[in-house]
């Protein structure tokens, strides 16, 4: 009779920390790991005018230029001004609330869902940078213009429907406000400024 031997066993290597430690590096990768996000205006342009036609003539108090310099510096019709007074003087340029003549025309237009007639602004918001401009300024006046419209839009549907223009739900609603306060904003190409 031939005795076998027993097999030896073999230690079993504890995995569970292991697995503790991987999950620690995969915490860690993902905790400073930066992930750039692409940032952008989101804003339909307007159809080219074709070449034969003639652009349309604005007034001069139509229009409020505003310029940023290649140092990041805001003009507001000429004068020097803080990126943070834009919004409520872009606020100001388009609601014309006293009718003044130094602000914007208003013409009359139809819009069923605000009561027949209404208001709109004629005003058109000029904005011109140099080519040094800095994107993270260029941005920062698009938004400040886009908060204007915005608020803007928020208080003639605060009025009219009693909700934000952003929890509007009843397409024609929205469409009324849009027609009421469009975002009149043209842009020229980036100028090399003194």
């Amino acid at each position: 009779m031939i005795k076998r031997k027993a097999k030896k066993k073999v230690p079993e290597i504890n995995a569970s920390s292991m697995a503790d430690i991987s999950f620690l590096l995969l915490a860690f990768f993902l905790m400073t790991t930066t992930m750039d996000v692409d940032t952008g205006i989101a804003r339909r342009l307007p159809p080219p005018v074709p070449p034969t036609e003639k652009p349309p003539d604005i007034k001069e108090r139509n229009i409020l230029n505003v310029m940023i310099s290649k140092n990041d510096r805001i003009l507001i019709n000429n004068r020097l001004a803080d990126v943070y007074m834009l919004k409520d003087q872009a606020k100001e340029f388009l609601s014309n609330p006293y009718n003044s003549p130094d602000l914007p025309e208003k013409r009359w237009d139809t819009i069923p869902a605000l009561g027949g007639l209404f208001e709109v602004s004629k005003g058109v918001i000029s904005l011109k940078n140099d080519r040094g401009t800095s994107y993270e300024m260029y941005i920062t006046v698009q938004d400040e213009l886009t908060k204007a419209v915005n608020e803007l839009r928020d208080e003639l549907s605060r009025r009219k429907f009693g909700v934000a223009f952003s929890s509007l739900k009843n397409d024609e609603d929205i469409e009324a406000i849009r027609k009421a306060i469009p975002i009149s904003i043209s842009e020229a190409e980036p100028e090399e400024y003194k």
